[in-house]
């Protein structure tokens, strides 16, 4: 063997491929080359090592003894090979700024002033938010999937930490011309005589509401279904119905006019939004940071509900 000649970590995987496969043209298949291409690569590699690879006697491509020893080297090559450009594409995620975070619909909702305040101190940063079911982020997080977690409750799985953020209430979403527009408040009784426009995703709150309902042995007319929040406060505006969503969710088209919010006492449970995380285990910059700006967005509420 020419020790000045470097093995081609190429053709180091289109031997292993001829290994596992036992065959020179399943691996030509597998790794959509021809057989002639796969041959000549190993030949390659044989007469750089000076030995033979695989017994040619053999159709399943059997190896030799130097083959078997050179299988164990390859396959730690080709793995430190696939963890160095790993390393190398995490420490260009950190370069970038990258934050994943796991909400339902309604989080997300909850989420935008933070992500704003975020924004202001790491333009550059890429937060990436994904649309994730209430009762999996726990274990998201904790599985390293999502690097931080939206929530109303706190999480069941250990090693989780939660950061208050704020609070929401639950309200009566109705169109401006609606007769209960006008009221301060409203009872169970009085929306149970409403059509009623519902999101027809599983969560938390909504299996709340529904046994809240059930517990007062009052009616419930849902009259709609629909998978999107956007897709519930238009049927509102559209007067098809009234809907029971949390305030934060509607705070623009309030502001706007185009939707009124009443509140419902018996309905209205402080939501506490948080903000969780892994209690151990190093977080990557990013996270970090917004984790930081998190923490100094919360302080900054605090300080303001108590001015």
């Amino acid at each position: 063997m020419d020790y000045d000649t470097a093995m081609d970590l190429a053709e180091l995987k289109v031997f292993l491929t001829v290994a596992a496969e036992h065959s020179f043209s399943g691996a030509a298949r597998k790794l959509h080359r021809t057989q002639p291409a796969v041959s000549q690569a190993v030949r390659r590699l044989e007469d750089e090592l000076g030995e033979r690879l695989f017994d040619r006697s053999f159709k399943d491509g059997a190896l030799t003894d130097a083959g078997r020893v050179l299988q164990g080297y390859a396959e730690q090559l080709l793995r430190l090979s696939e963890e160095a450009e790993g390393a190398v594409r995490e420490f260009q995620d950190l370069r970038r700024g990258r934050v994943l975070i796991g909400a339902n619909e309604a989080g997300v909702h909850s989420l935008l002033p933070l992500l704003a305040r975020y924004r202001e101190a790491h333009p550059q940063s890429l937060v990436d938010v994904r649309r994730v079911p209430s009762r999996q982020i726990g274990l998201e997080v904790l599985q390293r999937s999502l690097d931080f977690g939206v929530l109303t409750f706190e999480p069941a799985e250990r090693g989780l930490v939660s950061l208050a953020l704020g609070a929401d209430e639950l309200v009566l979403l109705t169109h401006p011309s609606h007769p209960l527009a006008r009221r301060r408040t409203v009872t169970l009784e009085d929306l149970g005589r409403q059509p009623v426009v519902a999101h027809n995703d599983p969560s938390p709150a909504r299996e709340r509401v529904l046994r809240l309902f059930e517990e007062r042995h009052a009616p419930l007319e849902i009259r709609i279904s629909l998978p999107s929040l956007d897709g519930i406060k238009r049927a509102v505006e559209m007067q098809l119905g009234v809907a029971l969503l949390p305030r934060r969710c509607a705070l623009t088209e309030i502001a706007r006019g185009q939707l009124a919010a009443v509140r419902v006492p018996e309905a209205r449970r402080a939501r506490r939004l948080r903000l969780i995380y892994r209690s151990a285990g190093e977080r990557s910059h990013a996270a970090e940071a917004f984790l930081t700006v998190a923490r100094e967005w919360r302080a900054a509420g605090a300080r303001t509900s108590d001015a």
